[in-house]
Order: C-alpha cells, then sequence, then structure tokens
C-alpha cells in the first residue's frame, strides 16, 4: 500500500505515541462475545461475515471488497475498512483482532503490546482444517453455533463428491511464473478430494511449486487448471494458457476462480465441485 508522502510525519509521530504507551498496557482479558471484531487479513474477513453479526465487525481489510479476490465483496460494502496500519486499528478500540499469522506482522506486533485481544489464524491444507478453523473463529467471537453449521456444512458437501476413482486423470494449476500448487497445500487436497491426480503434489515438501512448460509437456497431464474466473478479461493466469506448447496439449483446460480456494471457508467445496465435473469428462 502506498503512503502519501505528507503523512508520513503524522503517521510515524501516531505510531510513536502508541508504542510509548504500550509500556503500561497490560493484556486484555478476552470478552465472551466481542463487539468490535477488526480484521487484518482477507481470510478472517470472509470468516466473520459468515459467522459474525454485521453490526459487531468494526473493520474489514480493504481487499474483502474486491470482488476479484474476495468471495465476500458485496457483503462488505458498507463495513469500515482498513489497510493493516496499527493508527487506522486502535483507534477503534477493538475487542478483537484477527489476523493472519504471516501477514502485517509490524501491527500486529505493536496490537499485543498494547495488549489488545488478538487472535491469529495460520493456513489450512484441508477441508478438515478449514473445517476445524472456522469452529475457533467462531467459537472466540462467541458464535460457535453458526460455526458448527459452517463447518459441518463444508464436511458434507466435500463428503457428498462422487467417489475418487482408482485411476484418478492426472491435472497441474498453471499459474504466472511457472508457480502451481504443490503437494501438502490445499488447492492440492480439494484436487485430491475431487477425483484429480496432482502431479505437482508428488513432492509433499514443496507446497507452492514450479514446473516449467516443459515439465508440463512432458508430464502429459489430462488436466490444466487455472486460477481464473470462467470468462475473465485477459489476465497473467490466463495468459500461461496462450503459450503455444500449452495451447497444443489436448488436456481438459478449466477455470476456477482462485478466491474459490484461497482461504477456509465453504467456497472451497465450491471449487472441488468444478473440479470433480471437469474430471469426469477427462478420464484417462
Amino acid at each position: 500500500m502506498s503512503i502519501p508522502r505528507r503523512r508520513i510525519p503524522s503517521l510515524v509521530l501516531a505510531v510513536a505515541g502508541l508504542v510509548a504507551a504500550s509500556t503500561a498496557a497490560p493484556a486484555q482479558a478476552p470478552v465472551a462475545k466481542p463487539q468490535r471484531i477488526v480484521s487484518l487479513n482477507l481470510c478472517a474477513d470472509e470468516l466473520l461475515v459468515h459467522l459474525a453479526d454485521r453490526d459487531a465487525i468494526a473493520s474489514l481489510t480493504y481487499l474483502a471488497r474486491d470482488a476479484r479476490g474476495s468471495t465476500v465483496a458485496r457483503e462488505a460494502a458498507g463495513i469500515p475498512i482498513n489497510h493493516g496500519l496499527a493508527e487506522e486499528i486502535v483507534p477503534l478500540k477493538p475487542d478483537l483482532v484477527i489476523a493472519g499469522v504471516f501477514t502485517t506482522r509490524n501491527t500486529v506486533s505493536l496490537l499485543k503490546k498494547l495488549g489488545v485481544p488478538l487472535l491469529e489464524i495460520g493456513i489450512a491444507h484441508s477441508p478438515e482444517e478449514a473445517a476445524a478453523q472456522i469452529r475457533t473463529v467462531a467459537e472466540r467471537i462467541g458464535e460457535p453455533a453458526r460455526g458448527e453449521r459452517l463447518a459441518s456444512d463444508l464436511l458434507a458437501d466435500f463428503a457428498r463428491l462422487p467417489p475418487v476413482p482408482a485411476n484418478r486423470p492426472t491435472a497441474v494449476v498453471v499459474r504466472p511464473n511457472g508457480f502451481t500448487a504443490g503437494g501438502g497445500s490445499m488447492v492440492d487436497a480439494v484436487m485430491t478430494r475431487a477425483g484429480l491426480d496432482n502431479i505437482a503434489g508428488r513432492n509433499p515438501a514443496d507446497r507452492m511449486g514450479q514446473l516449467s512448460v516443459e515439465q508440463i509437456v512432458i508430464a502429459r497431464p489430462d488436466v490444466l487448471i487455472t486460477d481464473a474466473e470462467p470468462g475473465a478479461p485477459p489476465s497473467l493466469a490466463q495468459e500461461v494458457l496462450r503459450h503455444p506448447a500449452l495451447a497444443a496439449m489436448p488436456a481438459r483446460k478449466i477455470s476456477v476462480p482462485g478466491r474459490l480456494w484461497a482461504c477456509a471457508g465453504p467456497e472451497l467445496a465450491q471449487a472441488a465441485a468444478i473440479l470433480a465435473a471437469g474430471a469426469r469428462e477427462a478420464k484417462p
């Protein structure tokens, strides 16, 4: 995020004041049902919209309103947004801040010093881990019943997928710069449940994974998957498939909007359903 230069001195002074005040700030005791919840993470944004009362959400990240990456863009309209800056968060007097374990670390560190109640969520790598994360967030915001319903529905949706065949079609997710979805990732887990054999998932130590065009051509996958909206304007994700070598492959092409499987939410089952339909039509 770019900060206007004229604002930098005031921001520095604001943060300095917060740090000075933090030396005597005791940790606040968690409240049973927070009423001023702030999110610093897109995945937390989505879970809050699904689980919390709207008037209990003090702020979501600006990413929540971007329909290209958010599954709750419409619902997030009208809810105050933040850019992950401490000087935005502290004046809101949140009684709970939900952050990702890898994002906005400077802000999280300062909030900890100020004694602001925090819940940090990690990255789920399977539908079961996603359900567990849903339950954790729901419990923390005082909505365990909603969390249980959402988690149970997610797992039930996966249970309703067609049985995984013994001879699965091979597949690979093709992303810009040769990146793909490796073993142990959520995308790998969803592909497996949908009946696909992720050729980039055979190394469980490499969750991101990289495959060159040459490696993909040699592997001859039955299915090529992009993180894109079907019918969307040209993008880097789709441009990859325009490589002559990939375009010439007989593999079935499937587009799955990246927002469906970027976070631990009910949309994971939608991604799985898209892939399962493609898997049935791409029998090896």
